[in-house]
């Protein structure tokens, strides 16, 4: 891009939508280490790897869910990452040897949530919006049955492994590149993946191209559910113990990172990379606002502000389209 006019770069970066979000994100760690005096832009930028994991792996999901076009969301995350969490340190009690059990209890919790999401969505005619919504009601209550508010700790292996740094780089980090690798082929080198973009892009003909669209999202909403039951499983480790509400804050982030990293909000289109830069972005605005003096109140404004001026900017481009 050397030599381009500015006019030039910004039509190559509208090729990549997930650069925007990478300079985007430079921009607030830039600022935030001016509100920091110049302090800690090392360990800032390590610290939002480190929280950005979670969002990632549940964004991934969302991602898959809203490719499928208009309409099609899940808002079920936050309680199956609460469920999730608290199924797995259960199953887990503390002890080392059962991480694999309670990780394999959670994956099924997260495939049985896929399954229940879908079957709202498709036999009782329920949009997908409605259908998780109040999936998540369901899985709150069950979360309380179960739970009872108590908070378990996480065994310390899996404690030690979702805070341990190579070189100062989150080894979770490491991992959630790698899966974030696994998604990019799965998205664009399998059957399922591209079935996933022909139905977001026009669903009336990947029918008669002969795609099982049925079969191809309830695997989709599964998909989704099964990463926010590992994201609940990971993030308990990480804090230190399930609660029920620990997966709140990831309603919103789970969208905004897929709408700013650059996925199309209509369908059809998929950006895995812009994930992470809109990861990153959303922590260094909470860190530059917490410099700043805002409350949770003023965070929350700011991001949703970010995410409609993001989705009118999607709209307009899809209807040029």
């Amino acid at each position: 891009m050397i030599g381009l006019s500015p006019a030039a770069l910004v039509k190559q970066a509208n090729t990549r939508p997930w650069i925007w979000s990478f300079l985007m994100a430079a921009l607030a760690w830039f600022l935030a280490i001016l509100v920091a005096h110049g302090s800690g832009a090392g360990s800032m930028l390590s610290t939002a790897l480190a929280f950005s994991v979670f969002t990632v792996v549940v964004g991934i999901g969302q991602m898959f869910v809203i490719t499928l076009g208009p309409g099609n969301i899940d808002l079920s995350l936050p309680a199956n990452i609460g469920l999730s969490g608290a199924v797995a340190m259960q199953v887990m009690d503390g002890i080392d040897s059962r991480i694999a059990l309670g990780l394999a209890a959670a994956t099924g919790v997260g495939i049985l949530i896929g399954l229940f999401n879908y079957a709202l969505i498709r036999l009782l005619r329920i949009p997908p919006i409605i259908a998780t919504l109040s999936a998540s009601f369901v899985l709150v209550s069950l979360g309380i049955s179960y739970g009872r508010g108590l908070q378990i700790k996480p065994p310390p292996a899996l404690a030690t492994m979702t805070v341990a740094r190579i070189e100062g780089v989150p080894v979770m980090a490491v991992a959630a590149l790698i899966l974030t690798i696994l998604a990019s082929v799965m998205l664009h080198r399998t059957v399922f993946g591209r079935s996933v973009l022909a139905i977001g892009q026009n669903i009336r003909a990947a029918r008669l191209a002969g795609i099982t669209v049925g079969r191809v999202r309830l695997l989709t909403y599964v998909l989704c559910a099964v990463l926010a039951s590992l994201c609940g499983t990971l993030l308990a480790g990480f804090t230190g113990g399930s609660s029920l509400d620990m997966g709140s804050e990831y309603l919103l982030s789970s969208i905004a990172v897929v709408v700013i990293g650059g996925t199309a909000v209509a369908g059809g289109a998929a950006n895995l990379p812009g994930i992470w830069g809109a990861s990153l972005f959303l922590f260094m605005v909470v860190t530059l606002l917490n410099g700043s003096g805002f409350g949770a109140g003023g965070r929350d404004v700011m991001t949703g502000a970010i995410i409609i001026a993001v989705i009118v900017v999607a709209g307009g481009r899809t209807a040029l389209r």
